[in-house]
């Protein structure tokens, strides 16, 4: 079935005048739908979910609308004292009722509502916009914290449980091919040695879990800067899209994968690795933003491994990275040999520079509680 007779089968008003493919994203199919009756136009998100990515689509917007019917009542609670009018995606049901439609071939698409005026950056700009950053994820941490965590399924088992991708790396080394890649390459050795140092670090947020010092809350799962929306009027953030990956899980990896993917001005794909490093007054702006908003529901506990999460964030992607190299590039797509041992590169490069702004970074969490 196509884009344009599946986008008739949800329930918005008039008749459908265009249908348009947005390049964004990685991983689902995405088109803006424009519908119009006589004194209206409708605009809305339509997306076939990658079920090679997400197994169980139906579990995937059973969490999405319950979470997101959850934060607009928050929403609507606070509007009278809130500085923004906040905004979040609403599912759209199709004609049966249900949160998505099923195409001929036995696809799953789903309707979401557009989000107007707002858009999203590539990176960070300025200080000012990190603040806006972080005050968007907070605020979105902090509407769905006192939802029952319990009650969501988790729709992508072992995501960012990094002692499981350490045990996959190891997995990795005992082929044969993974052991020829890493003897030929004084870069890939140098990566092994590195990960070889951190081995006890690894595990970090999963032990403060295990010991009751951390718990599992709802998390968004994928809060890159792409995904934040700047009102196009005010600058302010105004809302947090593609809410596939909200699942159980800890809030630090959301705060961690933020500041990662944020505060390194040289992005994730550079081949120099000397511009690779953690800007302090970015990630100074985004915690200020952050604390704003979520430290209302965080503990001590919670704000005392912060700086932890963004260290072991960048370590397990490296890893992940590294891990790939190895196997022989059989999971993230790569544009040339040895793509995924570069991307290891920079995010175990930037792994070192949050190491060294240890103190600084730790100083700007306490300073901004």
């Amino acid at each position: 079935m196509n884009a344009e007779k599946i986008a008739t089968r949800f329930q918005v008003p008039g008749r459908l005048v265009a249908l348009q493919p947005i390049s964004a994203g990685n991983v689902n199919d995405t088109y803006r739908v424009i519908f119009r009756t006589t004194f209206s136009e409708e605009q809305f998100i339509l997306q076939r979910i990658n079920k090679t990515v997400f197994k169980d689509p139906v579990a995937v917007m059973a969490n999405m609308k319950a979470v997101t019917d959850h934060a607009h009542c928050r929403i609507e609670a606070e509007a009278e004292d809130a500085d923004r009018i906040w905004q979040l995606p609403r599912v759209i049901p199709a004609d049966d009722g249900r949160d998505y439609a099923i195409d001929e071939q036995g696809e799953y698409w789903r309707a979401l509502s557009l989000i107007a005026s707002a858009r999203s950056y590539e990176s960070l700009n300025t200080p000012e916009h990190a603040v806006e950053a972080g005050v968007v994820l907070g605020h979105f941490q902090r509407i769905i914290s006192d939802f029952p965590a319990g009650d969501l399924q988790d729709t992508l088992p072992g995501f960012h449980i990094t002692p499981t991708y350490l045990a996959q790396y190891d997995a990795v080394l005992e082929n044969a091919e993974a052991r020829q890649r890493l003897d030929h390459s004084a870069e890939a050795r140098r990566l092994a040695k590195f990960v070889e140092g951190r081995r006890e670090f690894a595990s970090v947020l999963e032990d403060a879990l295990e010991r009751g010092e951390l718990q599992l809350r709802p998390i968004h799962g994928d809060p890159k800067i792409t995904n934040i929306m700047l009102d196009n009027f005010t600058g302010k953030g105004t809302s947090i899209v593609d809410l596939d990956t909200v699942k159980p899980g800890l809030i630090h990896y959301d705060f961690g994968d933020c500041a990662r993917s944020s505060c390194n001005p040289a992005g994730e794909e550079t081949t120099d690795l000397s511009e690779v490093f953690l800007d302090i007054d970015l990630f100074d702006a985004l915690v200020k933003g952050y604390l704003r908003e979520a430290k209302a529901f965080l503990t001590e506990a919670d704000l005392h491994y912060l700086f932890d999460s963004v260290r072991l964030i960048a370590f397990e992607l490296g890893l992940r990275f590294f891990a790939d190299y190895l196997a022989g590039d059989v999971y993230f797509k790569v544009n040339y040999d040895g793509h995924n041992l570069n991307r290891a590169r920079v995010q175990l490069a930037l792994c070192e520079s949050i190491e060294a702004r240890e103190s600084k970074m730790r100083r700007a969490l306490e300073d901004r509680r």
